[in-house]
């Protein structure tokens, strides 16, 4: 049985609001079996926006809902035409140091496995293998009535084919791949059917007002309770489906530490937050620990 690390617990009133004292966060990760959960902040880097942060894509962008995709065929056509060209920016993100960090760390035998709230394979991209896609992946599209899951490649071939007149400009990228454009912009786009069956096709992701699956979430219950920390890298934990995780773990005394430069949600839970870009930081912690990040990049397969 792996022993927990010989943290010492601060009560969260004690806490100061941030640190930039990466000890904890190395010390937790010499000791191994730690868990990660990330979330959009640890690919701002990598030149997608996050949510919540400081000109966060939710001050100008309501993302789309389920309850609006599945009830309504011109926000399918506004959806499909805005993801379709945010894509394009998705498949040209590259890992930055924080996923390669994450990746070494998992290399060298540190990590117990990784619970990504992103959609955008990053993770994956830069050698992680044993990664959670707790809401979905972009590079994948579900028929809402067979069931049928396909490559989004695949998909986007298609709508190129059936669109070729289609190369609006965007104001913004958000974190969900949906590009900021405007009705007329959107214009007569046309949205394609299941190749299947006919169905309507959504991308293979958890929208806002859908619920992650339960086997998921308790699968990842499953890892938090296996780990010796939980470490949680750019997330604000605003949102149910990653705070639940962190109030699991210190409600059964597992550290929680976190290195985001807001203050989050979690924070009452936490052993400590760092307060210094997500990069930088785990940069640091794997030079301290003498583990090489390398130059893992894997290519998007268009």
């Amino acid at each position: 049985m792996r022993m927990r690390p010989t943290l010492s617990w601060t009560p969260a009133e004690d806490l100061p609001a941030a640190t930039m004292d990466l000890g904890p966060i190395a010390d937790a990760l010499s000791t191994g079996g730690v868990l990660v959960l990330s979330g959009a902040g640890i690919s701002t880097e990598s030149g997608i926006p996050d949510y919540r942060g400081e000109g966060g894509s939710l001050s100008r962008h309501t993302p789309m809902t389920y309850q609006e995709f599945t009830a309504s065929a011109p926000a399918r056509r506004r959806y499909w035409a805005r993801s379709h060209l945010g894509r394009r920016t998705f498949s040209r993100a590259r890992p930055n140091a924080g996923h390669r960090a994450v990746a070494a760390f998992e290399r060298h035998g540190l990590l117990s496995g990784v619970i990504t709230q992103n959609v955008d394979g990053l993770h994956q991209a830069a050698g992680s293998g044993n990664v959670v896609e707790l809401h979905g992946s972009l590079d994948r599209v579900v028929c809402l009535s067979c069931g049928d899951v396909s490559a989004r490649r695949d998909l986007a071939r298609r709508l190129e084919a059936a669109n070729p007149d289609f190369d609006p400009v965007a104001a913004a990228i958000n974190p969900d791949g949906d590009a900021d454009l405007t009705d007329d912009q959107v214009g007569d786009f046309q949205v394609l059917p299941c190749e299947a069956c006919g169905g309507i096709l959504k991308p293979d992701v958890v929208f806002f007002g859908e619920a992650v699956p339960a086997a998921r979430v308790g699968y990842c219950r499953e890892l938090v309770r296996g780990a010796s920390a939980l470490l949680v890298l750019g997330s604000s934990l605003t949102v149910m489906s990653g705070l639940r995780f962190v109030r699991q773990a210190a409600q059964a005394g597992t550290p929680v530490l976190i290195v985001n430069r807001d203050p989050t949600r979690g924070d009452p839970h936490a052993l400590t937050r760092v307060a210094l870009p997500l990069g930088t930081a785990l940069a640091t912690v794997a030079d301290r620990l003498g583990i090489p990040l390398g130059g893992h990049d894997a290519a998007r397969v268009e």
